[in-house]
């Protein structure tokens, strides 16, 4: 058998991989290589005969411990075993649940016509910023299928019942065969007469046409909470779409969509903005009001503070959904305002702070002045020019 693949490398997994991992790796290449979807493709139908031949051996526990133990010679008539038959397998396990999309139908099941819950209903509802870090309450209009007062659900016309179903029985299912490569293949799927019901409504009823349900508009509360972001999710249970044979509705999942705020970015549980402060408050220090979400609060700024400055506010953040008593922090960028359209006192003044701050300067001659000249011993006239 030397021209034979290892088993584990056909199917890409490694020789501790679980069942599950096995199924997984079978199933992509199975669908990859199914003859159903490579017609007259010789290649693909060897490679699909070989990993339906690899998963056979290695879904099982008792072959895959004679293979892990002896390789191939154990299904040749070696050491461990008189070969291996696939005729001897029930492959409708393997095709039932991995081909039914191929077959037309859907995964074996155990109950022939169970209960089963209806679908999810998506929405969504936009709040502001506030809104998303407090929590707040919201009313919204949806439409919902709600239970037909005409037919009380049945989906038949009043005076008259629903009959099972003669081709199913009431299961809701058929069984079908298949010739696949391996021989007969059994599968099953929805009852194309019933549709999965198991009943047949020979008079609808005119108010649902037969749905049992009919469409109503409805206001629903929705109670947001605390701390959600941006396109989170808040599930309201068992306002989704009706069940089948029995099954309880789904639930309705409102998207939460959060406004852009003017001032404050939010990154999880941190806010972010800026605040102005002066230029006397940049060099002097001294407290300034910053916004947060609670308000306005003081905060005392550090005399010689440098614009760009970053302060954290703890605990002035945005509530944890699952813990609205632990908040994260705000993080404050505060910008110096440099000022603008200054009078003729207002320079004179700033010109007599930095000879102050800076008498060097007076020292330098020659130096340009404001109209590419030359400054003559760093004088100035009353009408502040150089002479």
């Amino acid at each position: 058998m030397a021209d034979k693949r290892d088993y584990y490398e056909v199917l890409g997994v490694s020789k501790s991989a679980s069942d599950s991992e096995i199924k997984a790796a079978y199933r992509k290449l199975a669908k990859k290589y199914h003859p159903d979807t490579n017609p007259g493709d010789k290649e693909a139908e060897a490679k699909f005969k070989e990993a339906s031949e690899a998963y056979a051996i290695l879904s099982d526990a008792d072959k895959r411990r004679q293979y892990d133990q002896f390789g191939h010679a154990a299904f040749d008539g070696g050491a461990g075993g008189g070969g291996f038959d696939f005729s001897g397998m029930d492959m409708g396990d393997i095709f039932g649940d991995i081909f039914g999309d191929f077959f037309g139908g859907g995964r074996r099941s155990q109950s022939s016509n169970g209960p089963m819950k209806g679908q999810n209903v998506r929405t969504s509802v936009r709040i502001t910023f506030e809104e998303a870090c407090f929590g707040v309450d919201k009313e919204i209009d949806i439409t919902l299928k709600e239970k037909c007062d005409t037919c009380k659900g049945t989906g038949a016309k009043e005076g008259t019942s629903p009959e099972t179903c003669s081709k199913c029985g009431g299961k809701g299912q058929v069984v079908f065969t298949q010739q696949s490569l391996f021989g007969v293949v059994r599968n099953v799927q929805s009852c194309p007469d019933c549709r999965g019901t198991g009943k047949i409504i020979r008079e609808k009823c005119p108010d649902c046409s037969g749905t049992g349900y009919v469409s109503r508009r409805k206001k629903i509360s929705v109670s947001v909470p605390a701390g959600i972001d941006n396109g989170q999710c808040v599930r309201i249970r068992d306002k989704g779409e009706p069940g089948v044979n029995g099954g309880g509705r789904g639930d309705l999942l409102v998207e939460i969509l959060v406004s852009r705020h003017p001032i404050f970015q939010r990154q999880d549980r941190d806010i972010y903005s800026t605040s102005p402060i002066t230029f006397t408050q940049a060099v002097l220090g001294g407290d300034v009001r910053i916004k947060t979400i609670d308000g306005e609060v003081i905060y005392t700024v550090k005399p010689g503070t440098q614009t760009d400055t970053r302060v954290r506010l703890r605990n002035k953040g945005v509530p944890s959904l699952r813990n609205k008593q632990m908040r994260g922090d705000h993080y404050v960028t505060l910008v110096v305002q440099v000022p603008t359209d200054l009078n003729e006192e207002q320079k004179e003044l700033l010109l007599n702070f930095d000879k102050a701050m800076y008498p060097e300067n007076e020292d330098k001659d020659d130096s340009p002045d404001d109209k590419g000249g030359k400054k003559k011993n760093g004088k100035k006239n009353k009408k502040g020019m150089f002479h």
